[in-house]
C-alpha cells in the first residue's frame, strides 16, 4: 500500500547514507504491515533520486579511504560485528518476526544462517589472498592482487530480511568494496537495525549505506555509472529486468531468482525422518523460501506415503509467528494471500487432487491475518500452473515417477535448477543421482541444501544469471578484480644482456 503523506503517530523507516540516519524528503511511502494483524508497524520512504545519488556519492568518496584499510582492521569490524548480533538476536528475531510473519525460532534462524556469513567475513585476511609464481623466467616473478571493484549495490526480498543482506554487504565490505543496500519495502526494519550494529561495530561513515523504494530505486542503482557490481535476491521476472539493465550498463551482475526444488523420494528411503524432513521443508516459512522443498516427486513404492504425509501436514499449527507453538505463519501480505489461494483453486480446477486443502484457517484472536494453511495436492504433471509457477506459499505438489532414471527426467526437464534433494538408504543410487541431476545445489537425506559459507550459494540454469554466487569462495571473485603483475628487479652492478626485440622473458 503506498500513500502520499505519513501520519504523526506511526514510525518513519530512515535512510542511511555517510554515516547517518536521515528522514527521506520523498512524498511516495509505503506502509510496513505485521502479517497476522493488518497493524501498520511503520511507514517506508521511496527514495528520491537525489537520495540515492546522494548515497552512491558517500560510497564513492569513502571508498579512498575504506579500500586502504588493511584488511586485518576490516576483519576485526566483523569480529565485533558477530558478536553484537549474537547480543541482540532475541530482538533481531522479534523484530523480524512482526513484520515479516516467520516464527520466532525461523527467524532465528534467518539472523544465524546471516550470521554464519559475517563470521565468515571476518577470516577475510585467510581470503582475499593473491598468488605468486617466483623465478618464472631470469629474476622474474609474477604475482596476482584481488583488488576492489568500488561502490557495490544489493537488492534484497521480503523473505530473509536479515539473512540475505547479511549474505551482502559483509563481504563486499570485508573486500574493501562501499555499498549501497535497497532493502525489501516489505519487511526493512530488521535490516535497518542490523545497519545500526555495523555502524557500531565501526563500519565508517559511507561504507554502508542503505536506500529504499521500488522500482525507479531499482533502475536507479543499475544505471549509476559509479555502481561496479550489483547482487540480487528475488523474483525471476525482476531479477531478469536487474540483469539485463544493469549488464548492459557495464556492471558485474549476480542474480538468485526463482526456483522449483524437487525433492526425490525412493521406497528404501528410511520413512519417519524423510516424512518429517519434507513436511518441514515445504511448510517452513509457510512456503516463502526459494529453496522450499516445494514439489515432491515419489517413486515406485513411496506413492504410497501421501496418507502419512498428509497427517503430518495437517497436525501443524497455523498461527502469528510470535505465538509459542506455532508452525506455519502468514504469508506477507493480502496479494500474496491471494495469489497462492488463486493457484491452488487452479490445481483443483486443472485436476490435481487436493489431498489437504489449506485455505481460510481458523485463527483465533488473528482473524485478519494473511494465512493459507498446509496444501497438498497428489496427481500434478507438468503443465499444470501448479507445478510450472513458483507457488511462493505452503503449498506441496507431489508428482509420481515409477524409476529413479524417471524421476531425473522430471527434474531435468523442469527449467529451474536452484535445488533439489534424494531420499535413499542406496549409496549407489544417490551417487548416481547427484552426477546427473542438472540442478547447482544437491541434499542427500537432507531436503534444503543451502551450504554453510565456506562454499557457495550454487544454483543454476534459471534460478540464476550470473557466473559467480553469494557468500564464499565465489563471492570474494565477485567483489574484487584481479590485478596481475610481473615483476623483475636489477642488481645495481647488473651489466644487462643486450636488446632483446622478442616477447620473451629471458
Amino acid at each position: 500500500m503506498e500513500t502520499q503523506g505519513v501520519a504523526a503517530d506511526v514510525a518513519t523507516v530512515k535512510l542511511l547514507i555517510d554515516g547517518a540516519f536521515v528522514a527521506s524528503r520523498s512524498t511516495q511511502w509505503r506502509e510496513v504491515v505485521d502479517p497476522a494483524t493488518q497493524q501498520v508497524l511503520a511507514r517506508v520512504p521511496f527514495a528520491t533520486a537525489d537520495e540515492v545519488g546522494a548515497a552512491v556519492a558517500a560510497a564513492q568518496r569513502a571508498f579512498a579511504g575504506w579500500r586502504r584499510t588493511p584488511i586485518g582492521t576490516r576483519a576485526r569490524i566483523f569480529l565485533k560485528y558477530q558478536q553484537l548480533i549474537r547480543d541482540h538476536m532475541d530482538e533481531l528475531a522479534a523484530l523480524l518476526s512482526a513484520e515479516q510473519g516467520k516464527t520466532l525460532p525461523d527467524a532465528e534462524g534467518d539472523v544465524f544462517r546471516g550470521l554464519e556469513v559475517v563470521e565468515h567475513a571476518a577470516a577475510i585476511g585467510n581470503l582475499q589472498l593473491g598468488e605468486l609464481a617466483n623465478n618464472v623466467a631470469n629474476g622474474v616473478d609474477t604475482y596476482t592482487l584481488l583488488q576492489p571493484l568500488g561502490v557495490c549495490a544489493g537488492i534484497t526480498p521480503f523473505n530473509f530480511p536479515a539473512m540475505i543482506p547479511l549474505w551482502m554487504f559483509p563481504m563486499a565490505i570485508a573486500t574493501g568494496n562501499t555499498f549501497v543496500l535497497k532493502p525489501s519495502e516489505q519487511d526493512p526494519m530488521v535490516t535497518m537495525r542490523l545497519a545500526e550494529l555495523a555502524l557500531e561495530a565501526g563500519v565508517p561513515p559511507g561504507v554502508l549505506n542503505v536506500v529504499h523504494g521500488g522500482e525507479e530505486v531499482v533502475n536507479a542503482l543499475c544505471d549509476h555509472p559509479d555502481i561496479k557490481a550489483i547482487s540480487f535476491v528475488g523474483s525471476t521476472r525482476v531479477g531478469t529486468h536487474v540483469h539485463h539493465r544493469a549488464t548492459l550498463a557495464g556492471k558485474r551482475v549476480q542474480c538468485m531468482m526463482g526456483a522449483k526444488n524437487h525433492a526425490v523420494v525412493l521406497p528404501d528411503a528410511c520413512k519417519a525422518p524423510t516424512l518429517d524432513a519434507l513436511v518441514g521443508a515445504a511448510f517452513g516459512a509457510a512456503g516463502q523460501r526459494c529453496m522450499a522443498a516445494s514439489t515432491l516427486v515419489l517413486v515406485g513404492g513411496a506413492r504410497a506415503w501421501i496418507p502419512d504425509l498428509v497427517t503430518r501436514a495437517r497436525a501443524l499449527k497455523v498461527g502469528a509467528g510470535r505465538v509459542a507453538g506455532t508452525d506455519v505463519g502468514p504469508l506477507i501480505s493480502r496479494d500474496a494471500r491471494l495469489r497462492v489461494e488463486g493457484l491452488i483453486a487452479a490445481g483443483v480446477a486443472q485436476g490435481a487432487t487436493l489431498e489437504l486443502d489449506g485455505r481460510n484457517p481458523r485463527v483465533e484472536g488473528f482473524e485478519a491475518g494473511n494465512f493459507v494453511g498446509p496444501t497438498i495436492f497428489s496427481g500434478v504433471r507438468p503443465g499444470m500452473r501448479i507445478y510450472d509457477e513458483e507457488i511462493f506459499g505452503p503449498v506441496l505438489v507431489i508428482l509420481e515417477a515409477d524409476t529413479l532414471d524417471e524421476a531425473i527426467a522430471l527434474v531435468n526437464a523442469n527449467p529451474n535448477g536452484n535445488g533439489t534433494a534424494v531420499f535413499t538408504q542406496n549409496g549407489a543410487a544417490a551417487r548416481r543421482f547427484q552426477e546427473e541431476i542438472d540442478v547447482g545445489q544437491v541434499g542427500i537425506n537432507l531436503p534444503i541444501p543451502v551450504p554453510v559459507p565456506l562454499f557457495s550459494f550454487t544454483g543454476s540454469r534459471a534460478s540464476k544469471l550470473g557466473d559467480l554466487g553469494p557468500y564464499g569462495k565465489q563471492v570474494v571473485l565477485f567483489y574484487t578484480q584481479t590485478k596481475t603483475v610481473t615483476a623483475r628487479w636489477f642488481d645495481d652492478d647488473d651489466a644487462g644482456h643486450g636488446v632483446n626485440t622478442t616477447i620473451s622473458l629471458k
